[in-house]
C-alpha cells in the first residue's frame, strides 16, 4: 500500500477565532499552523489566506506573503492554495492565487448548497475555464467533490481533455448540501473513480476522525485542520492544526501504515521532485 499523504487545511474561509482561538489570520499565525502541521507529519498545506482581522481574501499579494513565510519554515513542503475561495466571490477573484504558479491547487467540480441562502456556485463552463487555466501553468487540480455527481463531472470532463490524467480527488463529506460522513457513503465515493486515480478524504466535523481512519485502512489519503474541525475529540478543542494531524499519525501507525514525506507525496501524486 502507498504511503499516506496527509494533508492540513490550516484555516479555511469560514471557521473563526471564535470556533477556536488557534485559528490563524496573520502571516506569523498562518505560517506558525502551516509548520507545526508540517512537523506532525503533513506533506501539503491546503491553503486559504486571511487578513489580519480574519476576512478571507484570495488576493494573490497575501498568498505570496503568506506562501513565503511557510517555505521559510517548511522549505520543502506542497502548499495547495484554495480557487474556491468564499462564497460569493468572483471567478477572477477565485483564480488569483494560480498566478502565482503553486505545484496544485484546488477544482471544485459542482454546485453546492451550503444552508441558509449559501450557493457555492462551480457552473460546468466555470470548471473548464480554471481547469484550463491551471493546465496552462502547469499546476495539478485537486479535484474537490462534495457529491458522487461531481465525480461524474470530473470524469466526463476528464474524458474531453479539460481535466488531465491521472486525476486527485478529494471527497469533503458531511457538508450541508452534500454527501453525508457515512463509511457506506466513503466506499461508494472511492470505488467510483476511475482506476490510476488517488484519493483522499476530508471529513468535516465529528466525520473527520472516523473517515481519516477507514481512508487510511482503504488506502486513500486524508485531509485534517481547522478549516474542517476544530475538536482533537468530542469536547476538546485542538490547540493547533498539528495536533489534528499528530491524531491521523498515531491512527496510521496503529494500523501499519507508513506517512509520506512531502517529496514522497510529489512522487505518488506525480509531480516533480523539489530539490
Amino acid at each position: 500500500m502507498e504511503k499516506l499523504i496527509i494533508t492540513a487545511a490550516i484555516c479555511g474561509a469560514e471557521v473563526t477565532k471564535e470556533h477556536n482561538p488557534s485559528v490563524p489570520y496573520t502571516v506569523e499565525e498562518i505560517a506558525n499552523e502551516a509548520y507545526e502541521a508540517y512537523k506532525a507529519g503533513a506533506s501539503i498545506i491546503h491553503l486559504h489566506v486571511r487578513y489580519d482581522d480574519g476576512t478571507p481574501t484570495q488576493d494573490a499579494k497575501r498568498f505570496e506573503e503568506c506562501m513565503k513565510a511557510i517555505y521559510a519554515k517548511c522549505p520543502d513542503v506542497i502548499i495547495q492554495p484554495s480557487t474556491g475561495g468564499a462564497v460569493g466571490m468572483t471567478n477572477d477573484e477565485r483564480l488569483q492565487p494560480i498566478t502565482l504558479n503553486p505545484e496544485m491547487a484546488t477544482l471544485d467540480c459542482g454546485t453546492c448548497n451550503f444552508g441558509g441562502d449559501e450557493i457555492f456556485v462551480n457552473t460546468e463552463n466555470m470548471i473548464i475555464d480554471f481547469a484550463e487555466k491551471m493546465n496552462a501553468r502547469g499546476i495539478k487540480p485537486e479535484i474537490e467533490v462534495f457529491d458522487k455527481g461531481m465525480i461524474d463531472s470530473a470524469i466526463r470532463l476528464n474524458k474531453k481533455g479539460y481535466i488531465k490524467s491521472p486525476m486527485h480527488f478529494d471527497f469533503v463529506m458531511g457538508v450541508n448540501g452534500g454527501i453525508s460522513g457515512t463509511p457506506r457513503d466513503l466506499i461508494f465515493m472511492a470505488e467510483s473513480i476511475p482506476q490510476g486515480s488517488t484519493w483522499m478524504v476530508a471529513g468535516v466535523g465529528r466525520f473527520e476522525f472516523p473517515l481519516a481512519s477507514m481512508a487510511i485502512i482503504m488506502g486513500g489519503h486524508v485531509r485534517v485542520g481547522f478549516e474542517d474541525n476544530v475538536y482533537l475529540s468530542k469536547g476538546v478543542v485542538a490547540k493547533s492544526n498539528g495536533e489534528l494531524v499528530a491524531k491521523v499519525v498515531r491512527l496510521a501507525k496503529e494500523l501499519g501504515r507508513e506517512v509520506a514525506t512531502p517529496n514522497e507525496a510529489r512522487a505518488i501524486l506525480g509531480l516533480a521532485p523539489k530539490a
